[in-house]
């Protein structure tokens, strides 16, 4: 994912721990049609590695030219904007300059044979004219009502933030009471308790397997997304682990919950969180990371973009100068003793020796790669070290990762996450790597985002069972 590698490498940030792909998918978004009767329905399909993605857009024409719209079927998105759309009767050009997206085809009557351009990545895609709206990949895995236990939607106030309120669905099991209970940390990016990303319903399907077998289950809206009151583009991971502290102060505050069994399970972006809350309460009975981060955040981006960008085909010239740049940047971030701005990030990449910067970058494209990476939140992600933090946790952990997960390495995380939790004393830990998973905890070929949403399967079955049988063999 990426526009001039190095944008993409800022988007796959964010993306970092989990939304990566589908920024990847929007991008595509720019891909369209207008024609001399170019209004109307277009299929594509775009082809990445061996995998492929469905792209559907609605072309309308206007008063002063063409706008129009996209589907990503596979990723359960529809209605998405398009920036810019021109026609001159023969050729089309979709652009999306804030993610230095390109797309350019010539109209064939009943297609439209183009190629997208997304920085060193440039893929053939042809549209074909349709009338029937395509059927979305099959999720076999969500489950559907009625439940065979109690399902209850909950509000709890954070009283560390302001004007920020928690909106959450709680399960319970149908019978019984003093359950063991987990809170479900979402991943990077803004999310709802379902952890809903490319069509999938990881966190749905979580919470009905445990609460199945005995466990409750709290899992709610991220601050600013969904039901969930506060500011989402202002809040660190250390503002969203003030967020996952109430979620434990609510559950105790239920007298279906025992106080001494609460426990929290993080993705991606969560999986540093759960760690951080735990080495700070004694209210943490167990934590489980999932796909959870062992090195610094800089680090970890720098594996990230150099794991998809080598998948997706990226040269490898072009890869070792995405490399050598951003790590200069970075480390520039990392070392610096004060919060930076735009314009300090700009002024840093001015000092680069323009050998080492990526192919195609353009002013426009450094100012947004600037724009992203000084926000509050990846200034903070970039300088984290979860391993100070996973010294001081002393509770029960399950730290577990695919071992084709290219947005958080299996082998530098889980090594790691071993040795800060061995240096801190903690000899409750059991630490595994599953064969063959992606970032989701889904059967993959590659392990590249693209393919998350082609995917059926939402989370390893074989990881669920594991999931709900070390938490229910834990003693208290």
């Amino acid at each position: 994912m990426s526009t001039f590698a190095q944008l993409m490498m800022i988007f796959m940030n964010k993306l970092t721990l989990k939304s990566i792909a589908l920024f990847f998918v929007i991008s595509l978004c720019s891909n369209y049609l207008h024609s001399q009767e170019i209004s109307g329905q277009w299929n594509g399909l775009l082809s990445i590695q061996g995998q492929s993605l469905r792209l559907v857009f609605h072309i309308s024409q206007t008063s002063d030219g063409y706008a129009s719209t996209m589907d990503s079927p596979d990723q359960g998105a529809s209605g998405i904007s398009v920036a810019s759309t021109t026609f001159d009767g023969v050729q089309l050009e979709i652009k999306m300059p804030n993610m230095g997206l390109l797309y350019q085809g010539e109209f064939k009557t009943d297609s439209i044979v183009g190629t997208f351009t997304q920085g060193a990545l440039s893929l053939p895609m042809m549209l074909k004219r349709a009338t029937e709206p395509i059927t979305p990949i099959l999720r076999p895995q969500e489950p559907k009502p009625p439940f065979p236990y109690r399902s209850e939607d909950v509000f709890f106030e954070n009283k560390c933030a302001k004007e920020v309120t928690l909106a959450g669905t709680l399960t319970l099991p149908a019978t019984g009471s003093n359950f063991t209970a987990v809170v479900l940390i979402t991943g990077s990016g803004a999310q709802n308790r379902d952890e809903e990303i490319m069509g999938h319903k990881p966190f749905l399907v979580i919470a009905d397997f445990l609460t199945r077998n005995g466990i409750a289950v709290l899992r709610f809206d991220d601050r600013g997304f969904g039901q969930s009151t506060g500011n989402f583009a202002t809040a660190t991971t250390a503002d969203f682990a003030t967020d996952v502290q109430s979620a434990i102060d609510y559950l105790k505050s239920r007298n279906e919950i025992n106080p001494q069994k609460i426990g929290l399970m993080g993705h991606s972006e969560g999986g540093v969180i759960a760690p951080m809350v735990a080495a700070n309460s004694s209210d943490v009975a167990f934590i489980v990371m999932l796909a959870g981060t062992g090195i610094r955040g800089d680090a970890l981006l720098l594996l990230q973009q150099e794991a998809i960008y080598r998948v997706s085909g990226v040269p490898e010239e072009q890869i070792s100068k995405i490399k050598k740049s951003n790590a200069k940047i970075f480390d520039h971030i990392v070392n610096a003793n004060n919060i930076l701005s735009t314009q300090d990030i700009m002024d840093f990449i001015a000092t680069l020796d323009p050998q080492i910067l990526p192919d195609g970058m353009t002013t426009n494209n450094f100012q947004q790669f600037a724009n992203q990476i000084s926000t509050p939140w990846m200034l903070y992600f970039l300088r984290y070290d979860p391993a100070p933090a996973l010294q001081k946790v002393k509770c029960p952990v399950f730290a577990i990762n695919g071992s084709k997960d290219l947005q958080v390495t299996a082998k530098e995380n889980l090594d790691a996450i071993r040795a800060a939790l061995i240096k801190g004393g903690n000899q409750k830990a059991t630490i595994k790597e599953y064969p063959g998973l992606n970032h989701l905890f889904q059967e993959c070929t590659t392990g590249s985002p693209t393919e998350y949403a082609a995917i059926e399967e939402t989370f390893s079955p074989v990881v669920l069972k594991d999931l709900c049988d070390w938490i229910l063999s834990l003693t208290f």
